[in-house]
């Protein structure tokens, strides 16, 4: 993996930090995206400001890539509870699908003419919830499952390259954003782990070693799959 250059979206915080951590590690080139900057970002990481659910900022985040991208992590995402009532607003509805599956779309669709032949990788991250569903969650859901759907045809399509496309699905992580899920959904982490075969959440560098496997050498007969990151939820 050294000197190949990763572009890890959402990379400043979670698994993307996790990810683009582990990419520092192997001796790549790392560049993250956020909304805000986070500041105090590991020395070494190279720091963009972008939303992805926007062409506009996707498209000059790109002008400052350079000409070459090795792996692009689509980790950028958000999450959210919508009802379905008669008065509940669709503004969660559509800013979930606009970060989560319009944002991947964005920057793999801007990723392409820097990826090379045979070496260039794509790794999106989605979710449990794309593999099932959950009550009051149909925006996150919905999202996740159509990041699989856009996997598995991206893969077949950059088949040709030599490119290859997969997905990630992790269940519940140690993360902030799980943190802050819990209270929404009336459980903790311990009930959490409970509920998972393994008898604990992932942690961000347990999802950081599936993306990295997939970015690899080792995985280049790999494409268009989905990998589940759950302690064993799916099996």
């Amino acid at each position: 993996m050294t000197d190949r250059i990763v572009l890890v979206t959402g990379g400043s915080k979670g698994i993307g930090l996790a990810a683009a951590q582990t990419f520092l590690d192997e001796g790549c080139r790392v560049l993250v995206c956020a909304r805000s900057d986070p500041g105090g970002l590991p020395d070494g990481l190279i720091f963009h400001q972008c939303d992805v659910g926007d062409a506009a900022s996707v498209r000059a985040m790109f002008a400052g890539v350079g000409n070459r991208l090795d792996v692009l992590v689509n980790n950028a995402g958000i999450s959210g509870t919508n009802p379905m009532g008669a008065d509940d607003g669709d503004e969660t509805w559509d800013e979930i699908l606009r970060i989560n599956l319009t944002g991947t779309y964005l920057c793999a669709k801007a990723a392409l003419p820097l990826l090379p032949d045979e070496t260039g990788r794509i790794v999106n991250i989605s979710s449990s919830l794309g593999i099932s569903g959950s009550a009051d969650q149909s925006a996150y859901c919905a999202s996740k499952h159509g990041v699989i759907g856009f996997t598995r045809a991206l893969a077949l399509s950059l088949a040709p390259r030599g490119i290859t496309v997969n997905a990630v699905c992790p269940s519940w992580v140690d993360t902030d954003m799980a943190a802050r899920r819990y209270p929404e959904l009336g459980i903790d982490a311990q009930a959490a782990a409970a509920g998972t075969p393994l008898g604990r959440i992932a942690t961000p560098e347990d999802v950081a070693a599936a993306i990295l496997f997939l970015a690899s050498q080792g995985a280049r007969h790999i494409t268009g799959q989905i990998i589940p990151v759950d302690g064993g939820d799916s099996a």
